[in-house]
C-alpha cells in the first residue's frame, strides 16, 4: 500500500465519482473503463486501512449509490436498445401469423425490399 493518507484517497475517489458522473450523464460510456479501474484501485486502498472515520465517507457513499443508479439505468436502457434491434431483425425476416386452428405461417419478405414511411 503507498502511503497515501485516507483524505486524500476520498478526496480522489471523490473526484473520480464526480468525472464517472458527468460520463454516465453525457452516455460516454467508453471513459467508464478508465474511470472504473482507478474507483477500484482507490476503494481497495481505502479496504486496507484498518481505522477510516465515517462522516468523510458519508458524501462518497451518497454518491456511489447516486452514480450506481445511473449506471443501472444506462445499462436498462442498452437492453432495451437491443432487445428492439432483435425484433426488428426479426421482423425483417418475416411476419409469423397463425391460422384459425393454431398453425404458424411464416410470411417471408422480399430481399431488397424497404418500407417507406410517410407523414
Amino acid at each position: 500500500m503507498s502511503n497515501t493518507a485516507p483524505q486524500q484517497l476520498i478526496d480522489e475517489l471523490d473526484q473520480i465519482l464526480d468525472q464517472e458522473r458527468t460520463a454516465l450523464v453525457a452516455g460516454n460510456l467508453e471513459k467508464m473503463e478508465n474511470l472504473l479501474a482507478r474507483k477500484e484501485k482507490i476503494i481497495g486502498q481505502l479496504n486496507s486501512i484498518s481505522e477510516l472515520e465515517r462522516q468523510p465517507l458519508e458524501l462518497v457513499q451518497s454518491k456511489l449509490t447516486r452514480n450506481q443508479d445511473l449506471l443501472d439505468s444506462a445499462m436498462q436502457g442498452i437492453r432495451s436498445v437491443a432487445t428492439r434491434m432483435a425484433e426488428l431483425r426479426r421482423i425483417r425476416k418475416g411476419l409469423d401469423v397463425y391460422d384459425q386452428s393454431g398453425r404458424r405461417t411464416r410470411y417471408g419478405t422480399r430481399n431488397g425490399a424497404k418500407l417507406e414511411k410517410r407523414a
